[in-house]
């Protein structure tokens, strides 16, 4: 259905406030990034402080992604019942208990605890950010603002990688000791109790959703907020706006799972579409870049020190791909770019499979030919250049925007736990794969890479520019 203009909407346009409060909504996006990541520098030293095996490693690596399959999906209830606000706010602290509990475990099991209770906080923010950001946003400028997530996400994994470059730098090697006699890898835990704390803080002073006070009734609540975010000064805008709000709700009505229902499978379309992005963001792979990078550097032949840098500058090239996301997401639309991202995957993923398939020795003692080292670097950055300007960004804008009101909070709950359960299933089995090949592994996701291409072409709805109330599902 095309959007029919208003004088609500002609009226909206984005304000420095909205900047802001997306900013402070989307640093749960940062602890998102960096509570996934740390664990990149820590991988060898914690499988030597433990003696743990390939599988042990993998399932010590991937356990938070199950506490973050459990937060996203309870975060939708929770965010309709108590608000937006209140859930960011239990997230963080979530965050903050795990940091410290990870830094100071006494075992294996006491870690794998710690990082699931993380995970929890992790899978909780990364449902709500993207809802409360949408809501707040004027849909001009939504995709944009949308896009402050993934940006906050890269912006964690940088920090991550590059705290953890610092600190095993500092140390000697990450399992070497540093202050009150703790090993590094265990610093790499404790000083992500900073930015929680930041998130916590933050989100504190940012208002409730429009939508959610409208949701409970609290129209008058609903008015000043969005003349606050969207700079409408005409009370007869604003009216409108919080009429076509209500109407979209169908005030008071809490989704659930049964209202997902629908001819497909069991599940509406649009529900599918959602779930489907999902599993093609991990199933291509990216976060093996960013758990494991380090190991796998070292593993083919390069230093400790060197596989540490490699990791970070991986990130900087991440961060930056982002920022270009950003500038293009409202001009190109969402589609074009996925399309673009899908192709420039299964191509680069394609060259670092046929790199590693000309690599000699086994197991640790892998080392990769002089003259394919640098190809499999480059295909590597490459591969995160395009993941960085598609699929990294436009699923969490589109996961965020194109469900319709009614259902939009339990179905983005569902959609994110096919997400984070589909990369708990790649990290899991990546150590275990790169024991039988790191071409096999490689050219697995640049098989599903390549099948993505296509579930965009048939089945991915653009939608820059439309408002939230005309989503149809």
């Amino acid at each position: 259905m095309a959007t029919i203009a208003t004088t609500a909407d002609a009226e909206q346009h984005a304000t420095l406030r909205v900047v802001v409060i997306a900013a402070a909504a989307a640093l749960g996006g940062f602890l998102f990034g960096f509570d996934t990541a740390v664990i990149n520098g820590a991988v060898d030293a914690i499988r030597g402080a433990f003696g743990l095996n390939a599988g042990e490693i993998g399932i010590t690596v991937s356990c938070a992604l199950l506490g973050s399959a459990a937060g996203a999906w309870y975060a939708g209830s929770l965010a309709d019942r108590f608000g937006r606000v209140r859930t960011m706010q239990v997230a963080a602290l979530l965050l903050a208990v795990s940091a410290l509990g990870s830094g100071l475990a006494f075992g294996v099991w006491d870690l794998i605890l710690w990082r699931v209770v993380g995970g929890i906080g992790v899978g909780v923010a990364s449902v709500i950010a993207p809802t409360y950001i949408a809501e707040v946003s004027p849909a001009r400028v939504r995709g944009r603002l949308g896009s402050m997530q993934q940006l906050a996400i890269v912006l964690g994994i940088f920090v991550a990688l590059l705290s953890d470059a610092w600190l095993a730098g500092t140390a000697g090697g990450a399992a070497n000791t540093l202050a009150f006699g703790l090993a590094a890898w265990r610093w790499m835990f404790l000083i992500a109790v900073i930015p929680a704390l930041i998130y916590g803080g933050l989100v504190l002073g940012v208002p409730e959703s429009p939508r959610h006070l409208v949701a409970k009734g609290k129209l008058a609540e609903a008015k000043n907020v969005l003349r606050q975010v969207l700079g409408m000064s005409s009370d007869s805008a604003l009216d409108k706006k919080v009429d076509d709000i209500a109407h979209s709700l169908k005030m008071e009505y809490r989704p659930r799972l049964r209202d997902l229902r629908g001819p497909t499978a069991g599940l509406l379309p649009v529900v599918w579409v959602g779930i489907l992005l999902s599993v093609f963001q991990q199933f291509v792979g990216i976060n093996v870049i960013f758990y494991y990078s380090s190991t796998l550097w070292h593993s083919v032949g390069f230093s400790e020190a060197d596989s540490f840098t490699i990791t970070v500058a991986t990130s900087v090239v991440n961060v930056l791909v982002t920022l270009v996301a950003i500038a293009l997401v409202d001009k190109i639309g969402r589609k074009p770019l996925l399309v673009v991202g899908s192709a420039g995957m299964a191509l680069t993923l394609g060259v670092m499979a046929w790199c590693f398939s000309q690599a000699t020795g086994t197991g640790a003692d892998l080392v990769l030919p002089h003259s394919v080292g640098p190809v499999a670097l480059v295909a590597a950055n490459a591969y995160v250049v395009f993941f960085g300007l598609s699929w990294g960004p436009m699923v969490w804008v589109l996961l965020g925007e194109m469900f319709p009101n009614r259902i939009r909070a339990i179905a983005l709950a569902v959609a994110a736990s096919a997400q984070w359960l589909a990369n708990f299933v790649i990290s899991s089995t990546f150590p275990a794969l790169a024991q039988i090949g790191l071409t096999f592994a490689y050219g697995l996701y640049a098989a599903f890479a390549l099948i993505s291409l296509f579930f965009v072409l048939s089945a991915v709805r653009e939608t820059k520019g439309i408002e939230l109330e005309d989503m149809q599902g």
